[in-house]
Protein backbone atom coordinates (compact mmCIF):
# COMPACT_ATOMS: atom_id res chain seq x y z
CA UNK A 1 0.00 0.00 0.00
CA UNK A 2 2.61 1.87 0.78
CA UNK A 3 3.80 1.63 -3.02
CA UNK A 4 0.76 2.80 -4.23
CA UNK A 5 0.38 5.65 -2.07
CA UNK A 6 4.05 7.14 -3.11
CA UNK A 7 3.41 6.45 -6.60
CA UNK A 8 0.34 8.02 -6.93
CA UNK A 9 1.39 11.00 -4.80
CA UNK A 10 4.53 11.10 -7.18
CA UNK A 11 2.11 11.30 -10.24
CA UNK A 12 0.07 14.20 -9.04
CA UNK A 13 2.74 16.67 -8.04
CA UNK A 14 4.11 15.82 -11.79
CA UNK A 15 0.98 15.96 -13.20
CA UNK A 16 -0.96 19.00 -10.96
CA UNK A 17 -3.64 19.62 -13.86
CA UNK A 18 -3.88 16.16 -14.77
CA UNK A 19 -6.26 14.93 -12.41
CA UNK A 20 -7.66 18.29 -11.49
CA UNK A 21 -7.58 17.52 -7.64
CA UNK A 22 -5.56 15.28 -5.48
CA UNK A 23 -6.99 12.21 -4.56
CA UNK A 24 -3.57 10.81 -2.73
CA UNK A 25 -2.36 13.41 -0.66
CA UNK A 26 -2.94 13.21 3.11
CA UNK A 27 -0.86 12.63 5.95
CA UNK A 28 -2.24 9.26 5.71
CA UNK A 29 -3.52 7.11 2.69
CA UNK A 30 -7.30 6.53 2.62
CA UNK A 31 -6.85 2.94 1.65
CA UNK A 32 -8.62 1.51 -1.14
CA UNK A 33 -11.10 4.48 -1.76
CA UNK A 34 -7.98 6.76 -2.86
CA UNK A 35 -7.34 4.13 -5.53
CA UNK A 36 -10.25 4.17 -6.61
CA UNK A 37 -10.38 7.49 -6.98
CA UNK A 38 -7.28 7.56 -8.76
CA UNK A 39 -8.63 5.34 -11.11
CA UNK A 40 -11.95 7.04 -11.65
CA UNK A 41 -10.07 10.12 -12.37
CA UNK A 42 -8.16 8.42 -15.09
CA UNK A 43 -11.62 6.58 -16.45
CA UNK A 44 -12.93 10.44 -16.98
CA UNK A 45 -9.85 11.87 -18.66
CA UNK A 46 -9.58 9.68 -20.76
CA UNK A 47 -13.00 9.05 -21.64
CA UNK A 48 -13.02 12.77 -22.23
CA UNK A 49 -9.75 12.34 -24.58
CA UNK A 50 -11.49 10.07 -26.46
CA UNK A 51 -14.55 12.11 -27.19
CA UNK A 52 -12.39 15.19 -28.36
CA UNK A 53 -10.78 11.91 -30.51
CA UNK A 54 -14.23 10.97 -32.12
CA UNK A 55 -14.93 14.78 -32.44
CA UNK A 56 -12.05 15.39 -34.73
CA UNK A 57 -13.61 13.10 -37.12
CA UNK A 58 -15.59 15.51 -38.32
CA UNK A 59 -12.88 17.25 -40.34
CA UNK A 60 -11.86 13.48 -41.51
CA UNK A 61 -15.65 13.47 -42.68
CA UNK A 62 -15.16 16.51 -44.20
CA UNK A 63 -11.97 15.89 -46.04
CA UNK A 64 -13.41 12.97 -47.35
CA UNK A 65 -16.36 14.26 -48.51
CA UNK A 66 -14.83 17.11 -50.65
CA UNK A 67 -12.10 15.23 -51.98
CA UNK A 68 -14.25 12.89 -53.22
CA UNK A 69 -16.93 15.45 -55.03
CA UNK A 70 -16.20 18.60 -57.40
CA UNK A 71 -14.14 21.56 -56.07
CA UNK A 72 -17.29 23.83 -56.85
CA UNK A 73 -19.05 22.07 -54.28
CA UNK A 74 -16.26 22.32 -51.40
CA UNK A 75 -17.14 25.59 -49.56
CA UNK A 76 -20.86 23.88 -49.52
CA UNK A 77 -19.10 20.34 -48.13
CA UNK A 78 -17.05 22.12 -45.04
CA UNK A 79 -20.39 24.21 -44.19
CA UNK A 80 -22.79 21.06 -44.43
CA UNK A 81 -20.11 19.83 -41.96
CA UNK A 82 -19.80 22.40 -39.89
CA UNK A 83 -23.56 22.86 -39.69
CA UNK A 84 -23.87 19.22 -39.45
CA UNK A 85 -22.20 19.01 -35.57
CA UNK A 86 -23.14 22.12 -34.29
CA UNK A 87 -26.91 21.70 -35.21
CA UNK A 88 -26.57 17.90 -34.55
CA UNK A 89 -25.10 18.38 -30.87
CA UNK A 90 -27.77 21.21 -29.94
CA UNK A 91 -30.43 19.08 -31.25
CA UNK A 92 -28.71 16.28 -28.97
CA UNK A 93 -28.54 18.31 -26.43
CA UNK A 94 -32.44 19.70 -26.12
CA UNK A 95 -34.01 16.54 -27.17
CA UNK A 96 -31.83 13.80 -28.43
CA UNK A 97 -30.09 12.83 -25.14
CA UNK A 98 -33.48 12.79 -23.19
CA UNK A 99 -35.30 10.57 -25.30
CA UNK A 100 -32.10 8.02 -25.54
CA UNK A 101 -30.81 8.47 -22.04
CA UNK A 102 -33.71 9.58 -19.71
CA UNK A 103 -36.00 7.19 -17.69
CA UNK A 104 -38.11 4.62 -19.65
CA UNK A 105 -40.50 2.71 -18.33
CA UNK A 106 -41.64 1.75 -21.59
CA UNK A 107 -38.38 0.20 -23.14
CA UNK A 108 -38.81 2.52 -25.94
CA UNK A 109 -37.74 6.17 -25.27
CA UNK A 110 -36.94 8.30 -22.43
CA UNK A 111 -38.70 11.27 -21.16
CA UNK A 112 -36.99 13.62 -18.97
CA UNK A 113 -33.20 14.51 -19.23
CA UNK A 114 -33.98 17.62 -22.28
CA UNK A 115 -31.87 20.68 -22.25
CA UNK A 116 -29.40 18.40 -19.33
CA UNK A 117 -32.15 19.06 -16.81
CA UNK A 118 -30.73 15.99 -15.42
CA UNK A 119 -27.70 17.35 -13.96
CA UNK A 120 -27.44 18.07 -10.46
CA UNK A 121 -24.22 19.93 -10.66
CA UNK A 122 -22.67 17.81 -8.19
CA UNK A 123 -22.46 14.87 -10.57
CA UNK A 124 -20.25 15.68 -13.51
CA UNK A 125 -20.31 12.34 -14.67
CA UNK A 126 -23.34 13.05 -16.43
CA UNK A 127 -21.66 16.13 -18.25
CA UNK A 128 -19.04 13.96 -19.41
CA UNK A 129 -21.53 11.15 -20.69
CA UNK A 130 -23.28 14.03 -22.48
CA UNK A 131 -20.43 14.97 -24.20
CA UNK A 132 -18.87 11.84 -25.27
CA UNK A 133 -22.63 10.33 -26.89
CA UNK A 134 -23.26 14.06 -28.04
CA UNK A 135 -20.22 13.87 -31.18
CA UNK A 136 -21.56 10.09 -31.34
CA UNK A 137 -24.87 11.72 -32.45
CA UNK A 138 -23.42 13.99 -34.74
CA UNK A 139 -21.23 11.17 -36.47
CA UNK A 140 -24.32 9.73 -37.21
CA UNK A 141 -25.86 12.78 -38.86
CA UNK A 142 -22.66 13.82 -41.02
CA UNK A 143 -22.93 10.49 -42.57
CA UNK A 144 -26.40 11.16 -44.22
CA UNK A 145 -24.04 14.27 -46.10
CA UNK A 146 -22.29 12.56 -48.22
CA UNK A 147 -25.19 10.65 -49.75
CA UNK A 148 -26.78 13.40 -50.62
CA UNK A 149 -23.42 15.72 -51.61
CA UNK A 150 -23.64 18.18 -55.01
CA UNK A 151 -27.14 18.44 -55.47
CA UNK A 152 -28.93 19.18 -51.86
CA UNK A 153 -30.82 22.98 -50.78
CA UNK A 154 -28.48 24.09 -47.96
CA UNK A 155 -30.83 24.74 -45.81
CA UNK A 156 -33.10 21.40 -46.30
CA UNK A 157 -30.41 19.56 -45.35
CA UNK A 158 -29.94 21.40 -42.58
CA UNK A 159 -33.30 20.65 -41.10
CA UNK A 160 -32.63 17.24 -41.92
CA UNK A 161 -29.56 17.00 -39.76
CA UNK A 162 -31.76 18.36 -36.69
CA UNK A 163 -34.22 16.04 -36.82
CA UNK A 164 -31.77 13.19 -37.39
CA UNK A 165 -30.05 13.92 -34.16
CA UNK A 166 -33.29 15.09 -32.16
CA UNK A 167 -35.19 11.83 -33.14
CA UNK A 168 -34.26 9.55 -35.36
CA UNK A 169 -30.54 8.26 -33.97
CA UNK A 170 -31.59 8.82 -30.11
CA UNK A 171 -34.87 6.85 -30.37
CA UNK A 172 -33.21 3.63 -31.97
CA UNK A 173 -30.04 4.51 -29.56
CA UNK A 174 -32.41 4.31 -26.67
CA UNK A 175 -33.65 0.59 -27.79
CA UNK A 176 -30.05 -0.26 -28.11
CA UNK A 177 -27.74 1.34 -25.01
CA UNK A 178 -30.72 3.15 -22.53
CA UNK A 179 -28.69 1.15 -19.71
CA UNK A 180 -26.22 2.54 -20.02
CA UNK A 181 -27.30 5.57 -18.13
CA UNK A 182 -30.64 5.95 -16.45
CA UNK A 183 -33.15 4.44 -19.66
CA UNK A 184 -33.68 0.80 -20.86
CA UNK A 185 -34.66 -0.81 -24.11
CA UNK A 186 -36.06 -3.60 -26.11
CA UNK A 187 -33.97 -4.43 -28.08
CA UNK A 188 -30.47 -4.54 -25.60
CA UNK A 189 -32.96 -7.04 -23.29
CA UNK A 190 -32.85 -9.30 -26.39
CA UNK A 191 -29.26 -9.89 -25.83
CA UNK A 192 -28.17 -7.56 -29.39
CA UNK A 193 -24.81 -6.87 -29.61
CA UNK A 194 -23.01 -3.60 -30.86
CA UNK A 195 -20.54 -2.23 -28.54
CA UNK A 196 -19.22 1.27 -30.30
CA UNK A 197 -22.13 1.20 -33.06
CA UNK A 198 -21.69 -0.85 -36.04
CA UNK A 199 -25.85 -0.21 -36.29
CA UNK A 200 -26.69 2.15 -33.58
CA UNK A 201 -24.42 4.84 -35.29
CA UNK A 202 -23.38 4.01 -38.96
CA UNK A 203 -26.22 2.22 -40.27
CA UNK A 204 -28.83 4.46 -38.81
CA UNK A 205 -26.63 6.88 -40.85
CA UNK A 206 -26.43 5.06 -44.08
CA UNK A 207 -30.27 4.08 -44.04
CA UNK A 208 -30.77 8.06 -43.66
CA UNK A 209 -28.55 8.69 -46.32
CA UNK A 210 -30.16 5.58 -48.44
CA UNK A 211 -33.60 6.93 -48.21
CA UNK A 212 -32.29 11.16 -48.98
CA UNK A 213 -30.55 9.69 -52.01
CA UNK A 214 -33.63 8.53 -53.26
CA UNK A 215 -35.43 11.00 -52.64
CA UNK A 216 -33.23 13.96 -53.94
CA UNK A 217 -32.44 11.90 -56.84
CA UNK A 218 -29.01 11.35 -59.21
CA UNK A 219 -26.60 14.29 -59.64
CA UNK A 220 -26.95 15.55 -63.08
CA UNK A 221 -25.48 13.42 -65.83
CA UNK A 222 -24.42 10.56 -63.47
CA UNK A 223 -26.66 8.19 -65.31
CA UNK A 224 -26.82 7.83 -69.33
CA UNK A 225 -30.22 7.49 -70.80
CA UNK A 226 -29.23 4.28 -72.02
CA UNK A 227 -28.49 3.49 -67.90
CA UNK A 228 -24.92 3.11 -68.22
CA UNK A 229 -23.10 4.54 -64.98
CA UNK A 230 -21.04 7.80 -65.86
CA UNK A 231 -18.14 8.49 -63.33
CA UNK A 232 -17.83 11.54 -61.80
CA UNK A 233 -14.33 12.04 -60.47
CA UNK A 234 -13.44 13.78 -57.26
CA UNK A 235 -11.29 16.78 -57.14
CA UNK A 236 -8.93 15.94 -54.83
CA UNK A 237 -8.12 12.20 -53.97
CA UNK A 238 -4.93 13.17 -51.34
CA UNK A 239 -7.10 15.77 -49.35
CA UNK A 240 -9.71 12.79 -49.11
CA UNK A 241 -6.68 10.26 -48.07
CA UNK A 242 -5.76 12.89 -45.52
CA UNK A 243 -9.13 12.67 -44.10
CA UNK A 244 -8.80 8.88 -44.06
CA UNK A 245 -6.21 8.93 -41.92
CA UNK A 246 -7.72 11.25 -39.89
CA UNK A 247 -10.95 9.38 -39.18
CA UNK A 248 -9.03 6.59 -38.78
CA UNK A 249 -7.14 7.76 -35.54
CA UNK A 250 -10.29 9.11 -34.75
CA UNK A 251 -11.87 6.01 -34.87
CA UNK A 252 -9.59 4.91 -32.04
CA UNK A 253 -11.57 7.00 -29.77
CA UNK A 254 -14.68 5.82 -31.09
CA UNK A 255 -14.15 1.95 -30.43
CA UNK A 256 -11.48 2.34 -27.30
CA UNK A 257 -12.97 5.17 -25.64
CA UNK A 258 -16.46 3.36 -25.66
CA UNK A 259 -15.42 1.38 -22.75
CA UNK A 260 -14.97 4.33 -21.33
CA UNK A 261 -12.67 3.12 -18.62
CA UNK A 262 -8.83 2.43 -18.32
CA UNK A 263 -8.42 -1.25 -17.86
CA UNK A 264 -7.51 -4.51 -19.70
CA UNK A 265 -9.53 -4.44 -22.78
CA UNK A 266 -8.57 -1.17 -24.26
CA UNK A 267 -5.93 -3.30 -26.12
CA UNK A 268 -8.15 -6.16 -27.42
CA UNK A 269 -10.25 -2.86 -28.67
CA UNK A 270 -7.37 -1.04 -30.36
CA UNK A 271 -5.62 -4.44 -32.03
CA UNK A 272 -8.99 -5.64 -33.57
CA UNK A 273 -9.66 -1.39 -34.47
CA UNK A 274 -6.33 -2.06 -36.49
CA UNK A 275 -6.75 -5.19 -38.01
CA UNK A 276 -10.22 -4.87 -39.70
CA UNK A 277 -9.40 -1.51 -41.89
CA UNK A 278 -5.65 -3.16 -42.63
CA UNK A 279 -7.45 -6.01 -44.34
CA UNK A 280 -10.49 -3.76 -45.52
CA UNK A 281 -7.65 -1.92 -47.35
CA UNK A 282 -6.05 -5.37 -48.94
CA UNK A 283 -9.43 -7.39 -50.26
CA UNK A 284 -10.91 -4.20 -51.63
CA UNK A 285 -6.95 -3.44 -53.29
CA UNK A 286 -7.16 -6.62 -54.79
CA UNK A 287 -10.88 -7.28 -55.60
CA UNK A 288 -10.61 -3.84 -57.39
CA UNK A 289 -7.31 -4.75 -59.32
CA UNK A 290 -9.71 -7.88 -59.97
CA UNK A 291 -12.57 -6.13 -61.42
CA UNK A 292 -11.19 -3.27 -63.05
CA UNK A 293 -7.58 -3.85 -63.96
CA UNK A 294 -6.47 -0.84 -62.04
CA UNK A 295 -5.39 -0.67 -57.79
CA UNK A 296 -8.79 1.89 -57.57
CA UNK A 297 -7.67 5.10 -55.16
CA UNK A 298 -11.09 5.94 -53.68
CA UNK A 299 -12.45 2.17 -54.19
CA UNK A 300 -9.45 1.18 -51.29
CA UNK A 301 -9.76 4.19 -49.40
CA UNK A 302 -13.16 3.18 -48.59
CA UNK A 303 -12.17 -0.19 -47.50
CA UNK A 304 -10.17 1.53 -44.04
CA UNK A 305 -14.10 2.83 -43.43
CA UNK A 306 -15.54 -0.52 -44.15
CA UNK A 307 -13.27 -2.52 -41.99
CA UNK A 308 -13.79 0.09 -39.11
CA UNK A 309 -17.16 0.46 -39.27
CA UNK A 310 -17.87 -3.01 -39.75
CA UNK A 311 -15.51 -3.92 -36.58
CA UNK A 312 -17.25 -1.54 -34.40
CA UNK A 313 -20.01 -3.61 -33.02
CA UNK A 314 -17.65 -6.97 -32.43
CA UNK A 315 -14.58 -4.84 -31.19
CA UNK A 316 -14.70 -5.80 -27.67
CA UNK A 317 -16.36 -9.22 -27.93
CA UNK A 318 -14.24 -10.62 -31.23
CA UNK A 319 -10.57 -12.23 -31.15
CA UNK A 320 -7.99 -10.51 -32.98
CA UNK A 321 -8.45 -12.78 -36.24
CA UNK A 322 -12.31 -12.75 -35.77
CA UNK A 323 -11.80 -9.15 -36.41
CA UNK A 324 -9.53 -9.57 -39.60
CA UNK A 325 -11.90 -11.67 -41.05
CA UNK A 326 -14.42 -9.15 -40.83
CA UNK A 327 -12.15 -6.29 -42.32
CA UNK A 328 -11.58 -8.86 -44.96
CA UNK A 329 -15.43 -8.99 -45.88
CA UNK A 330 -16.30 -5.43 -45.03
CA UNK A 331 -13.84 -4.80 -48.10
CA UNK A 332 -15.53 -7.41 -50.44
CA UNK A 333 -19.00 -6.35 -49.41
CA UNK A 334 -18.28 -2.40 -49.99
CA UNK A 335 -17.41 -3.05 -53.51
CA UNK A 336 -20.05 -4.93 -54.54
CA UNK A 337 -22.35 -2.64 -52.56
CA UNK A 338 -21.47 0.13 -54.55
CA UNK A 339 -22.08 -1.72 -57.97
CA UNK A 340 -25.46 -2.53 -56.46
CA UNK A 341 -26.50 0.63 -55.91
CA UNK A 342 -24.80 2.25 -59.22
CA UNK A 343 -27.22 -0.55 -60.98
CA UNK A 344 -30.16 0.88 -58.81
CA UNK A 345 -29.06 4.22 -60.30
CA UNK A 346 -28.97 5.49 -56.31
CA UNK A 347 -26.33 7.95 -56.47
CA UNK A 348 -23.95 8.13 -53.60
CA UNK A 349 -21.22 10.55 -54.38
CA UNK A 350 -18.86 8.96 -51.69
CA UNK A 351 -20.08 5.00 -51.02
CA UNK A 352 -21.54 6.67 -47.94
CA UNK A 353 -24.66 4.24 -47.88
CA UNK A 354 -22.39 1.24 -48.63
CA UNK A 355 -19.54 2.32 -46.23
CA UNK A 356 -21.70 2.97 -43.34
CA UNK A 357 -25.51 1.13 -44.18
CA UNK A 358 -24.01 -2.23 -46.01
CA UNK A 359 -20.98 -2.68 -43.70
CA UNK A 360 -22.26 -1.80 -41.28
CA UNK A 361 -24.97 -4.14 -41.31
CA UNK A 362 -22.11 -7.12 -41.50
CA UNK A 363 -20.47 -6.06 -39.18
CA UNK A 364 -23.06 -6.24 -36.13
CA UNK A 365 -24.16 -9.57 -37.93
CA UNK A 366 -20.44 -10.59 -37.67
CA UNK A 367 -20.22 -9.31 -33.79
CA UNK A 368 -22.78 -11.89 -33.08
CA UNK A 369 -21.23 -14.73 -35.35
CA UNK A 370 -17.58 -14.14 -33.52
CA UNK A 371 -18.84 -12.97 -29.71
CA UNK A 372 -16.26 -14.59 -28.31
CA UNK A 373 -16.84 -15.54 -24.35
CA UNK A 374 -13.06 -15.17 -22.79
CA UNK A 375 -13.96 -16.28 -19.38
CA UNK A 376 -14.68 -19.58 -21.03
CA UNK A 377 -12.27 -19.50 -24.01
CA UNK A 378 -14.97 -20.45 -26.33
CA UNK A 379 -17.12 -18.91 -29.11
CA UNK A 380 -20.83 -17.78 -28.03
CA UNK A 381 -22.63 -16.51 -31.22
CA UNK A 382 -25.37 -14.39 -30.87
CA UNK A 383 -27.51 -14.52 -34.32
CA UNK A 384 -31.72 -13.79 -33.77
CA UNK A 385 -30.43 -11.12 -31.78
CA UNK A 386 -28.47 -9.11 -34.28
CA UNK A 387 -30.90 -10.03 -37.00
CA UNK A 388 -33.62 -8.31 -35.26
CA UNK A 389 -31.13 -5.28 -34.60
CA UNK A 390 -30.57 -4.80 -38.26
CA UNK A 391 -33.59 -4.97 -39.52
CA UNK A 392 -34.97 -3.02 -37.04
CA UNK A 393 -32.57 -0.57 -37.76
CA UNK A 394 -32.81 -0.49 -41.19
CA UNK A 395 -36.76 -0.20 -41.40
CA UNK A 396 -37.18 2.41 -38.47
CA UNK A 397 -34.14 4.85 -40.07
CA UNK A 398 -35.34 4.01 -43.82
CA UNK A 399 -39.10 4.76 -43.23
CA UNK A 400 -38.42 7.77 -41.01
CA UNK A 401 -36.29 9.56 -42.27
CA UNK A 402 -38.05 8.98 -45.80
CA UNK A 403 -40.84 11.01 -44.80
CA UNK A 404 -38.20 13.58 -43.28
CA UNK A 405 -36.69 14.41 -46.72
CA UNK A 406 -40.34 13.91 -48.59
CA UNK A 407 -41.98 15.79 -46.57
CA UNK A 408 -39.13 18.93 -46.47
CA UNK A 409 -38.99 18.54 -50.26
CA UNK A 410 -43.10 18.75 -50.62
CA UNK A 411 -42.74 22.12 -48.08
CA UNK A 412 -39.72 24.02 -48.94
CA UNK A 413 -37.11 22.63 -51.18
CA UNK A 414 -34.68 19.98 -50.97
CA UNK A 415 -33.29 19.68 -54.86
CA UNK A 416 -31.45 22.89 -55.86
CA UNK A 417 -32.17 24.03 -59.66
CA UNK A 418 -30.35 22.48 -62.36
CA UNK A 419 -28.51 26.07 -62.84
CA UNK A 420 -26.92 25.55 -59.52
CA UNK A 421 -26.31 22.39 -59.96
CA UNK A 422 -24.16 22.76 -63.24
CA UNK A 423 -22.75 25.71 -62.02
CA UNK A 424 -21.78 24.56 -58.54
CA UNK A 425 -23.49 25.00 -54.76
CA UNK A 426 -20.35 27.35 -53.53
CA UNK A 427 -21.35 30.41 -55.45
CA UNK A 428 -24.65 30.15 -55.24
CA UNK A 429 -25.24 29.15 -51.55
CA UNK A 430 -22.38 30.62 -49.58
CA UNK A 431 -20.82 33.18 -52.52
CA UNK A 432 -17.70 32.27 -53.14
CA UNK A 433 -15.43 29.63 -54.49
CA UNK A 434 -12.94 27.76 -52.55
CA UNK A 435 -10.07 27.40 -55.02
CA UNK A 436 -11.16 31.40 -56.30
CA UNK A 437 -7.51 31.38 -58.40
CA UNK A 438 -8.31 28.68 -60.87
CA UNK A 439 -10.68 28.53 -63.63
CA UNK A 440 -13.70 26.58 -63.49
CA UNK A 441 -15.12 24.90 -66.29
CA UNK A 442 -18.71 24.03 -65.74
CA UNK A 443 -19.23 20.54 -66.55
CA UNK A 444 -22.06 18.03 -65.42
Amino acid sequence: MKIVYNTCKRFLILSPFFLGYGVCFGDEIQGISSVQNLQMNIDWLWTLIAAFMVFSMHLGFAMVESGFTRSKNSVNIIMKNLLTVSIGILAYWSIGFGLMYGNNSSGFFGTEGFFLSSWDMVDNWTLLFFLFQAVFCATSATIVSGGVAERTDFIGYIIVSYVISALVYPIFGSWAWGSLFHGGGWLENLGFIDFAGSTVVHSIGGWAALSGAIVVGPRIGKYTADGKVKPIPGHNIPLAAAGIFILWFGWYGFNVGSEAAVNSLLPLIAVNTTLAPACGVISVLLLSRALYKKYDAGMTLNGVLAGLVAVTAGCATMRPASAAITGVVAGIIVVYSVIFFDKLKIDDPVGAISVHGVCGAWGTLAAGIFNYDFASKSFDPVILPQLIGIITAFVWSFSVSFIIFKSIAKIYRLRVPEKEELEGLDYYEHGINAYPDFLHIHTN
